[in-house]
């Protein structure tokens, strides 16, 4: 399979992008102060320069290409109206939740909402997306800075900032950590660098103190258990992953890459604290966040690789499996608890659909589209409410119709949208008190 894309777009200096993901052939081009337009052909990647007055011949080899490597799932699904009006319906939600005066529920929940409208926002330039994502980061850095341990996040329950007590788990704030350098990728200048600092903060004081010599993590300050657990690993791994992709920094793939180690050695069917038996599609979520973001690392190390994709398949037969099921007679409800995470398994089911052969992608695309439109039929009746399942939901929504965007570094940047407007120049907000 290859996805052909092309972005091109005038900045300054001709800023280079840079490749998000190497299995897939991407054309993106920019143009230079020298007025000449760049590319990277990326199965390389390969750098080159032409004129604009060539610009049509690429665009002629970008077609061919096209026609000769198969389907892409990236063709027709940003064009689908009704996918785009009930996304833009549960961004509105979102927008309304996580700038509410006081925000409640665990803001896990609010950080997926979080990161897929980030991508609303590169879909439509709207400002009102980012601004409200900017907003919510801002408070959880307020909190952070009061909060015991150093570094950690808050989660809106348990451990308060100002306390030395109670639990505090590391898988919530990972979630949280990710949303606020989803954020930063959409951002640049001094607020990019307060929102980094603040995500690499905790995951120093992660890989300080949580990071187990066997590469799986513990939750954080967990009353019932300091070894390392399925579900804080998943998810700081995942961090890791998004954290390297856009800062380079070797150290945070070396020990993404170890958490997926002790991933792969993890028998999911055991029991545990919180086993699949009683979490269901919760631990299958969180465990293929770890493998969706960090694929294009994990299959170039042949001791990862095949393990690695042996535990995606086992998640992936477990997800269809379940989808087979009608809602009503599904062991979790998909509008209560554990099941609200069905919303998300779409997510990854598109993720991994670009990385396998037209036809296994095919099937899981129709997986994918088909348990959309089962969970759309309960979302989407008279007065919407904004739970748990709308916020995973828009990540399935988010990957849909912008293919890849979620882990997309911040470099790798559309700017077709004249909306568009950098986080440098929106009106400051208030930090919050206690």
């Amino acid at each position: 399979m290859t996805l052909l894309t092309m972005d091109i777009k005038r900045c300054r200096g001709g800023r280079e992008p840079t490749v998000h993901d190497n299995r897939l052939i991407d054309i993106t081009g920019w143009v230079d102060s020298s007025n000449s337009v760049c590319w990277n052909i990326l199965d390389g990647p390969v750098m080159r320069k032409i004129s604009l007055s060539l610009l049509p011949v690429l665009l002629v080899i970008m077609v061919a290409l096209s026609v000769s490597t198969g389907p892409s799932i990236a063709a027709s699904p940003a064009r689908n109206t009704t996918l785009h009006k009930q996304f833009k319906r549960l961004c509105s939600l979102a927008v309304a939740k996580i700038t509410a005066r006081k925000l409640r529920g665990p803001f896990f929940v609010d950080s997926y909402a979080v990161r897929a409208l980030c991508v609303a926002y590169d879909m439509t330039g709207n400002a009102k997306y980012l601004d409200a994502c900017r907003q919510w980061c801002r408070r959880m850095m307020g909190y952070q800075q009061h909060m015991t341990p150093a570094g950690a996040y808050y989660m809106n329950y348990n451990r308060k900032p100002g306390q030395v007590t109670g639990d505090w788990y590391v898988a919530d704030s990972s979630s949280i950590a990710m949303a606020l350098a989803t954020t930063a990728m959409r951002c640049h200048g001094a607020f990019r660098n307060r929102l980094l600092h603040s995500a690499q903060r905790f995951a120093s004081l992660v890989m300080k103190h949580y990071l187990r010599a066997s590469g799986g993590v513990s939750d954080g300050l967990w009353a019932r258990s300091h070894q390392a657990w399925w579900c804080s690993s998943a998810l700081f791994g995942s961090l890791l992953f998004v954290l390297y992709t856009d800062t380079g920094n070797r150290h945070y793939l070396n020990n993404a890459l170890r958490v997926v180690n002790w991933m792969n050695r993890q028998n999911l069917n055991k029991q545990r604290f919180f086993p699949l038996s009683q979490q269901g599609p919760t631990m299958i979520m969180y465990v293929m966040e770890c493998y969706s973001a960090g694929w294009p690392y994990i299959e170039k190390d042949p001791s990862l690789a095949k393990p690695a994709l042996a535990k995606v398949n086992w998640c992936l037969h477990w997800i269809r499996t379940e989808q087979h099921i009608p809602l009503a007679r599904r062991r979790w409800m998909v509008t209560r608890g554990w099941g609200m995470k069905f919303g998300g398994l779409p997510f990854h089911e598109y993720i991994f659909s670009r990385y396998v052969p037209a036809v296994e992608q095919r099937q899981l695309t129709t997986a994918a589209d088909k348990e959309m439109r089962r969970l759309a039929s309960v979302v989407f009746v008279n007065r919407i409410k904004f739970t748990q399942l709308c916020a995973f939901l828009m990540m399935s929504y988010a990957q849909r119709l912008d293919p890849g965007a979620i882990y997309r570094h911040s470099r790798v940047r559309r700017g077709l949208n004249a909306g568009l407007r950098s986080c440098s120049n929106l009106a400051p907000i208030a930090e919050p008190s206690f």
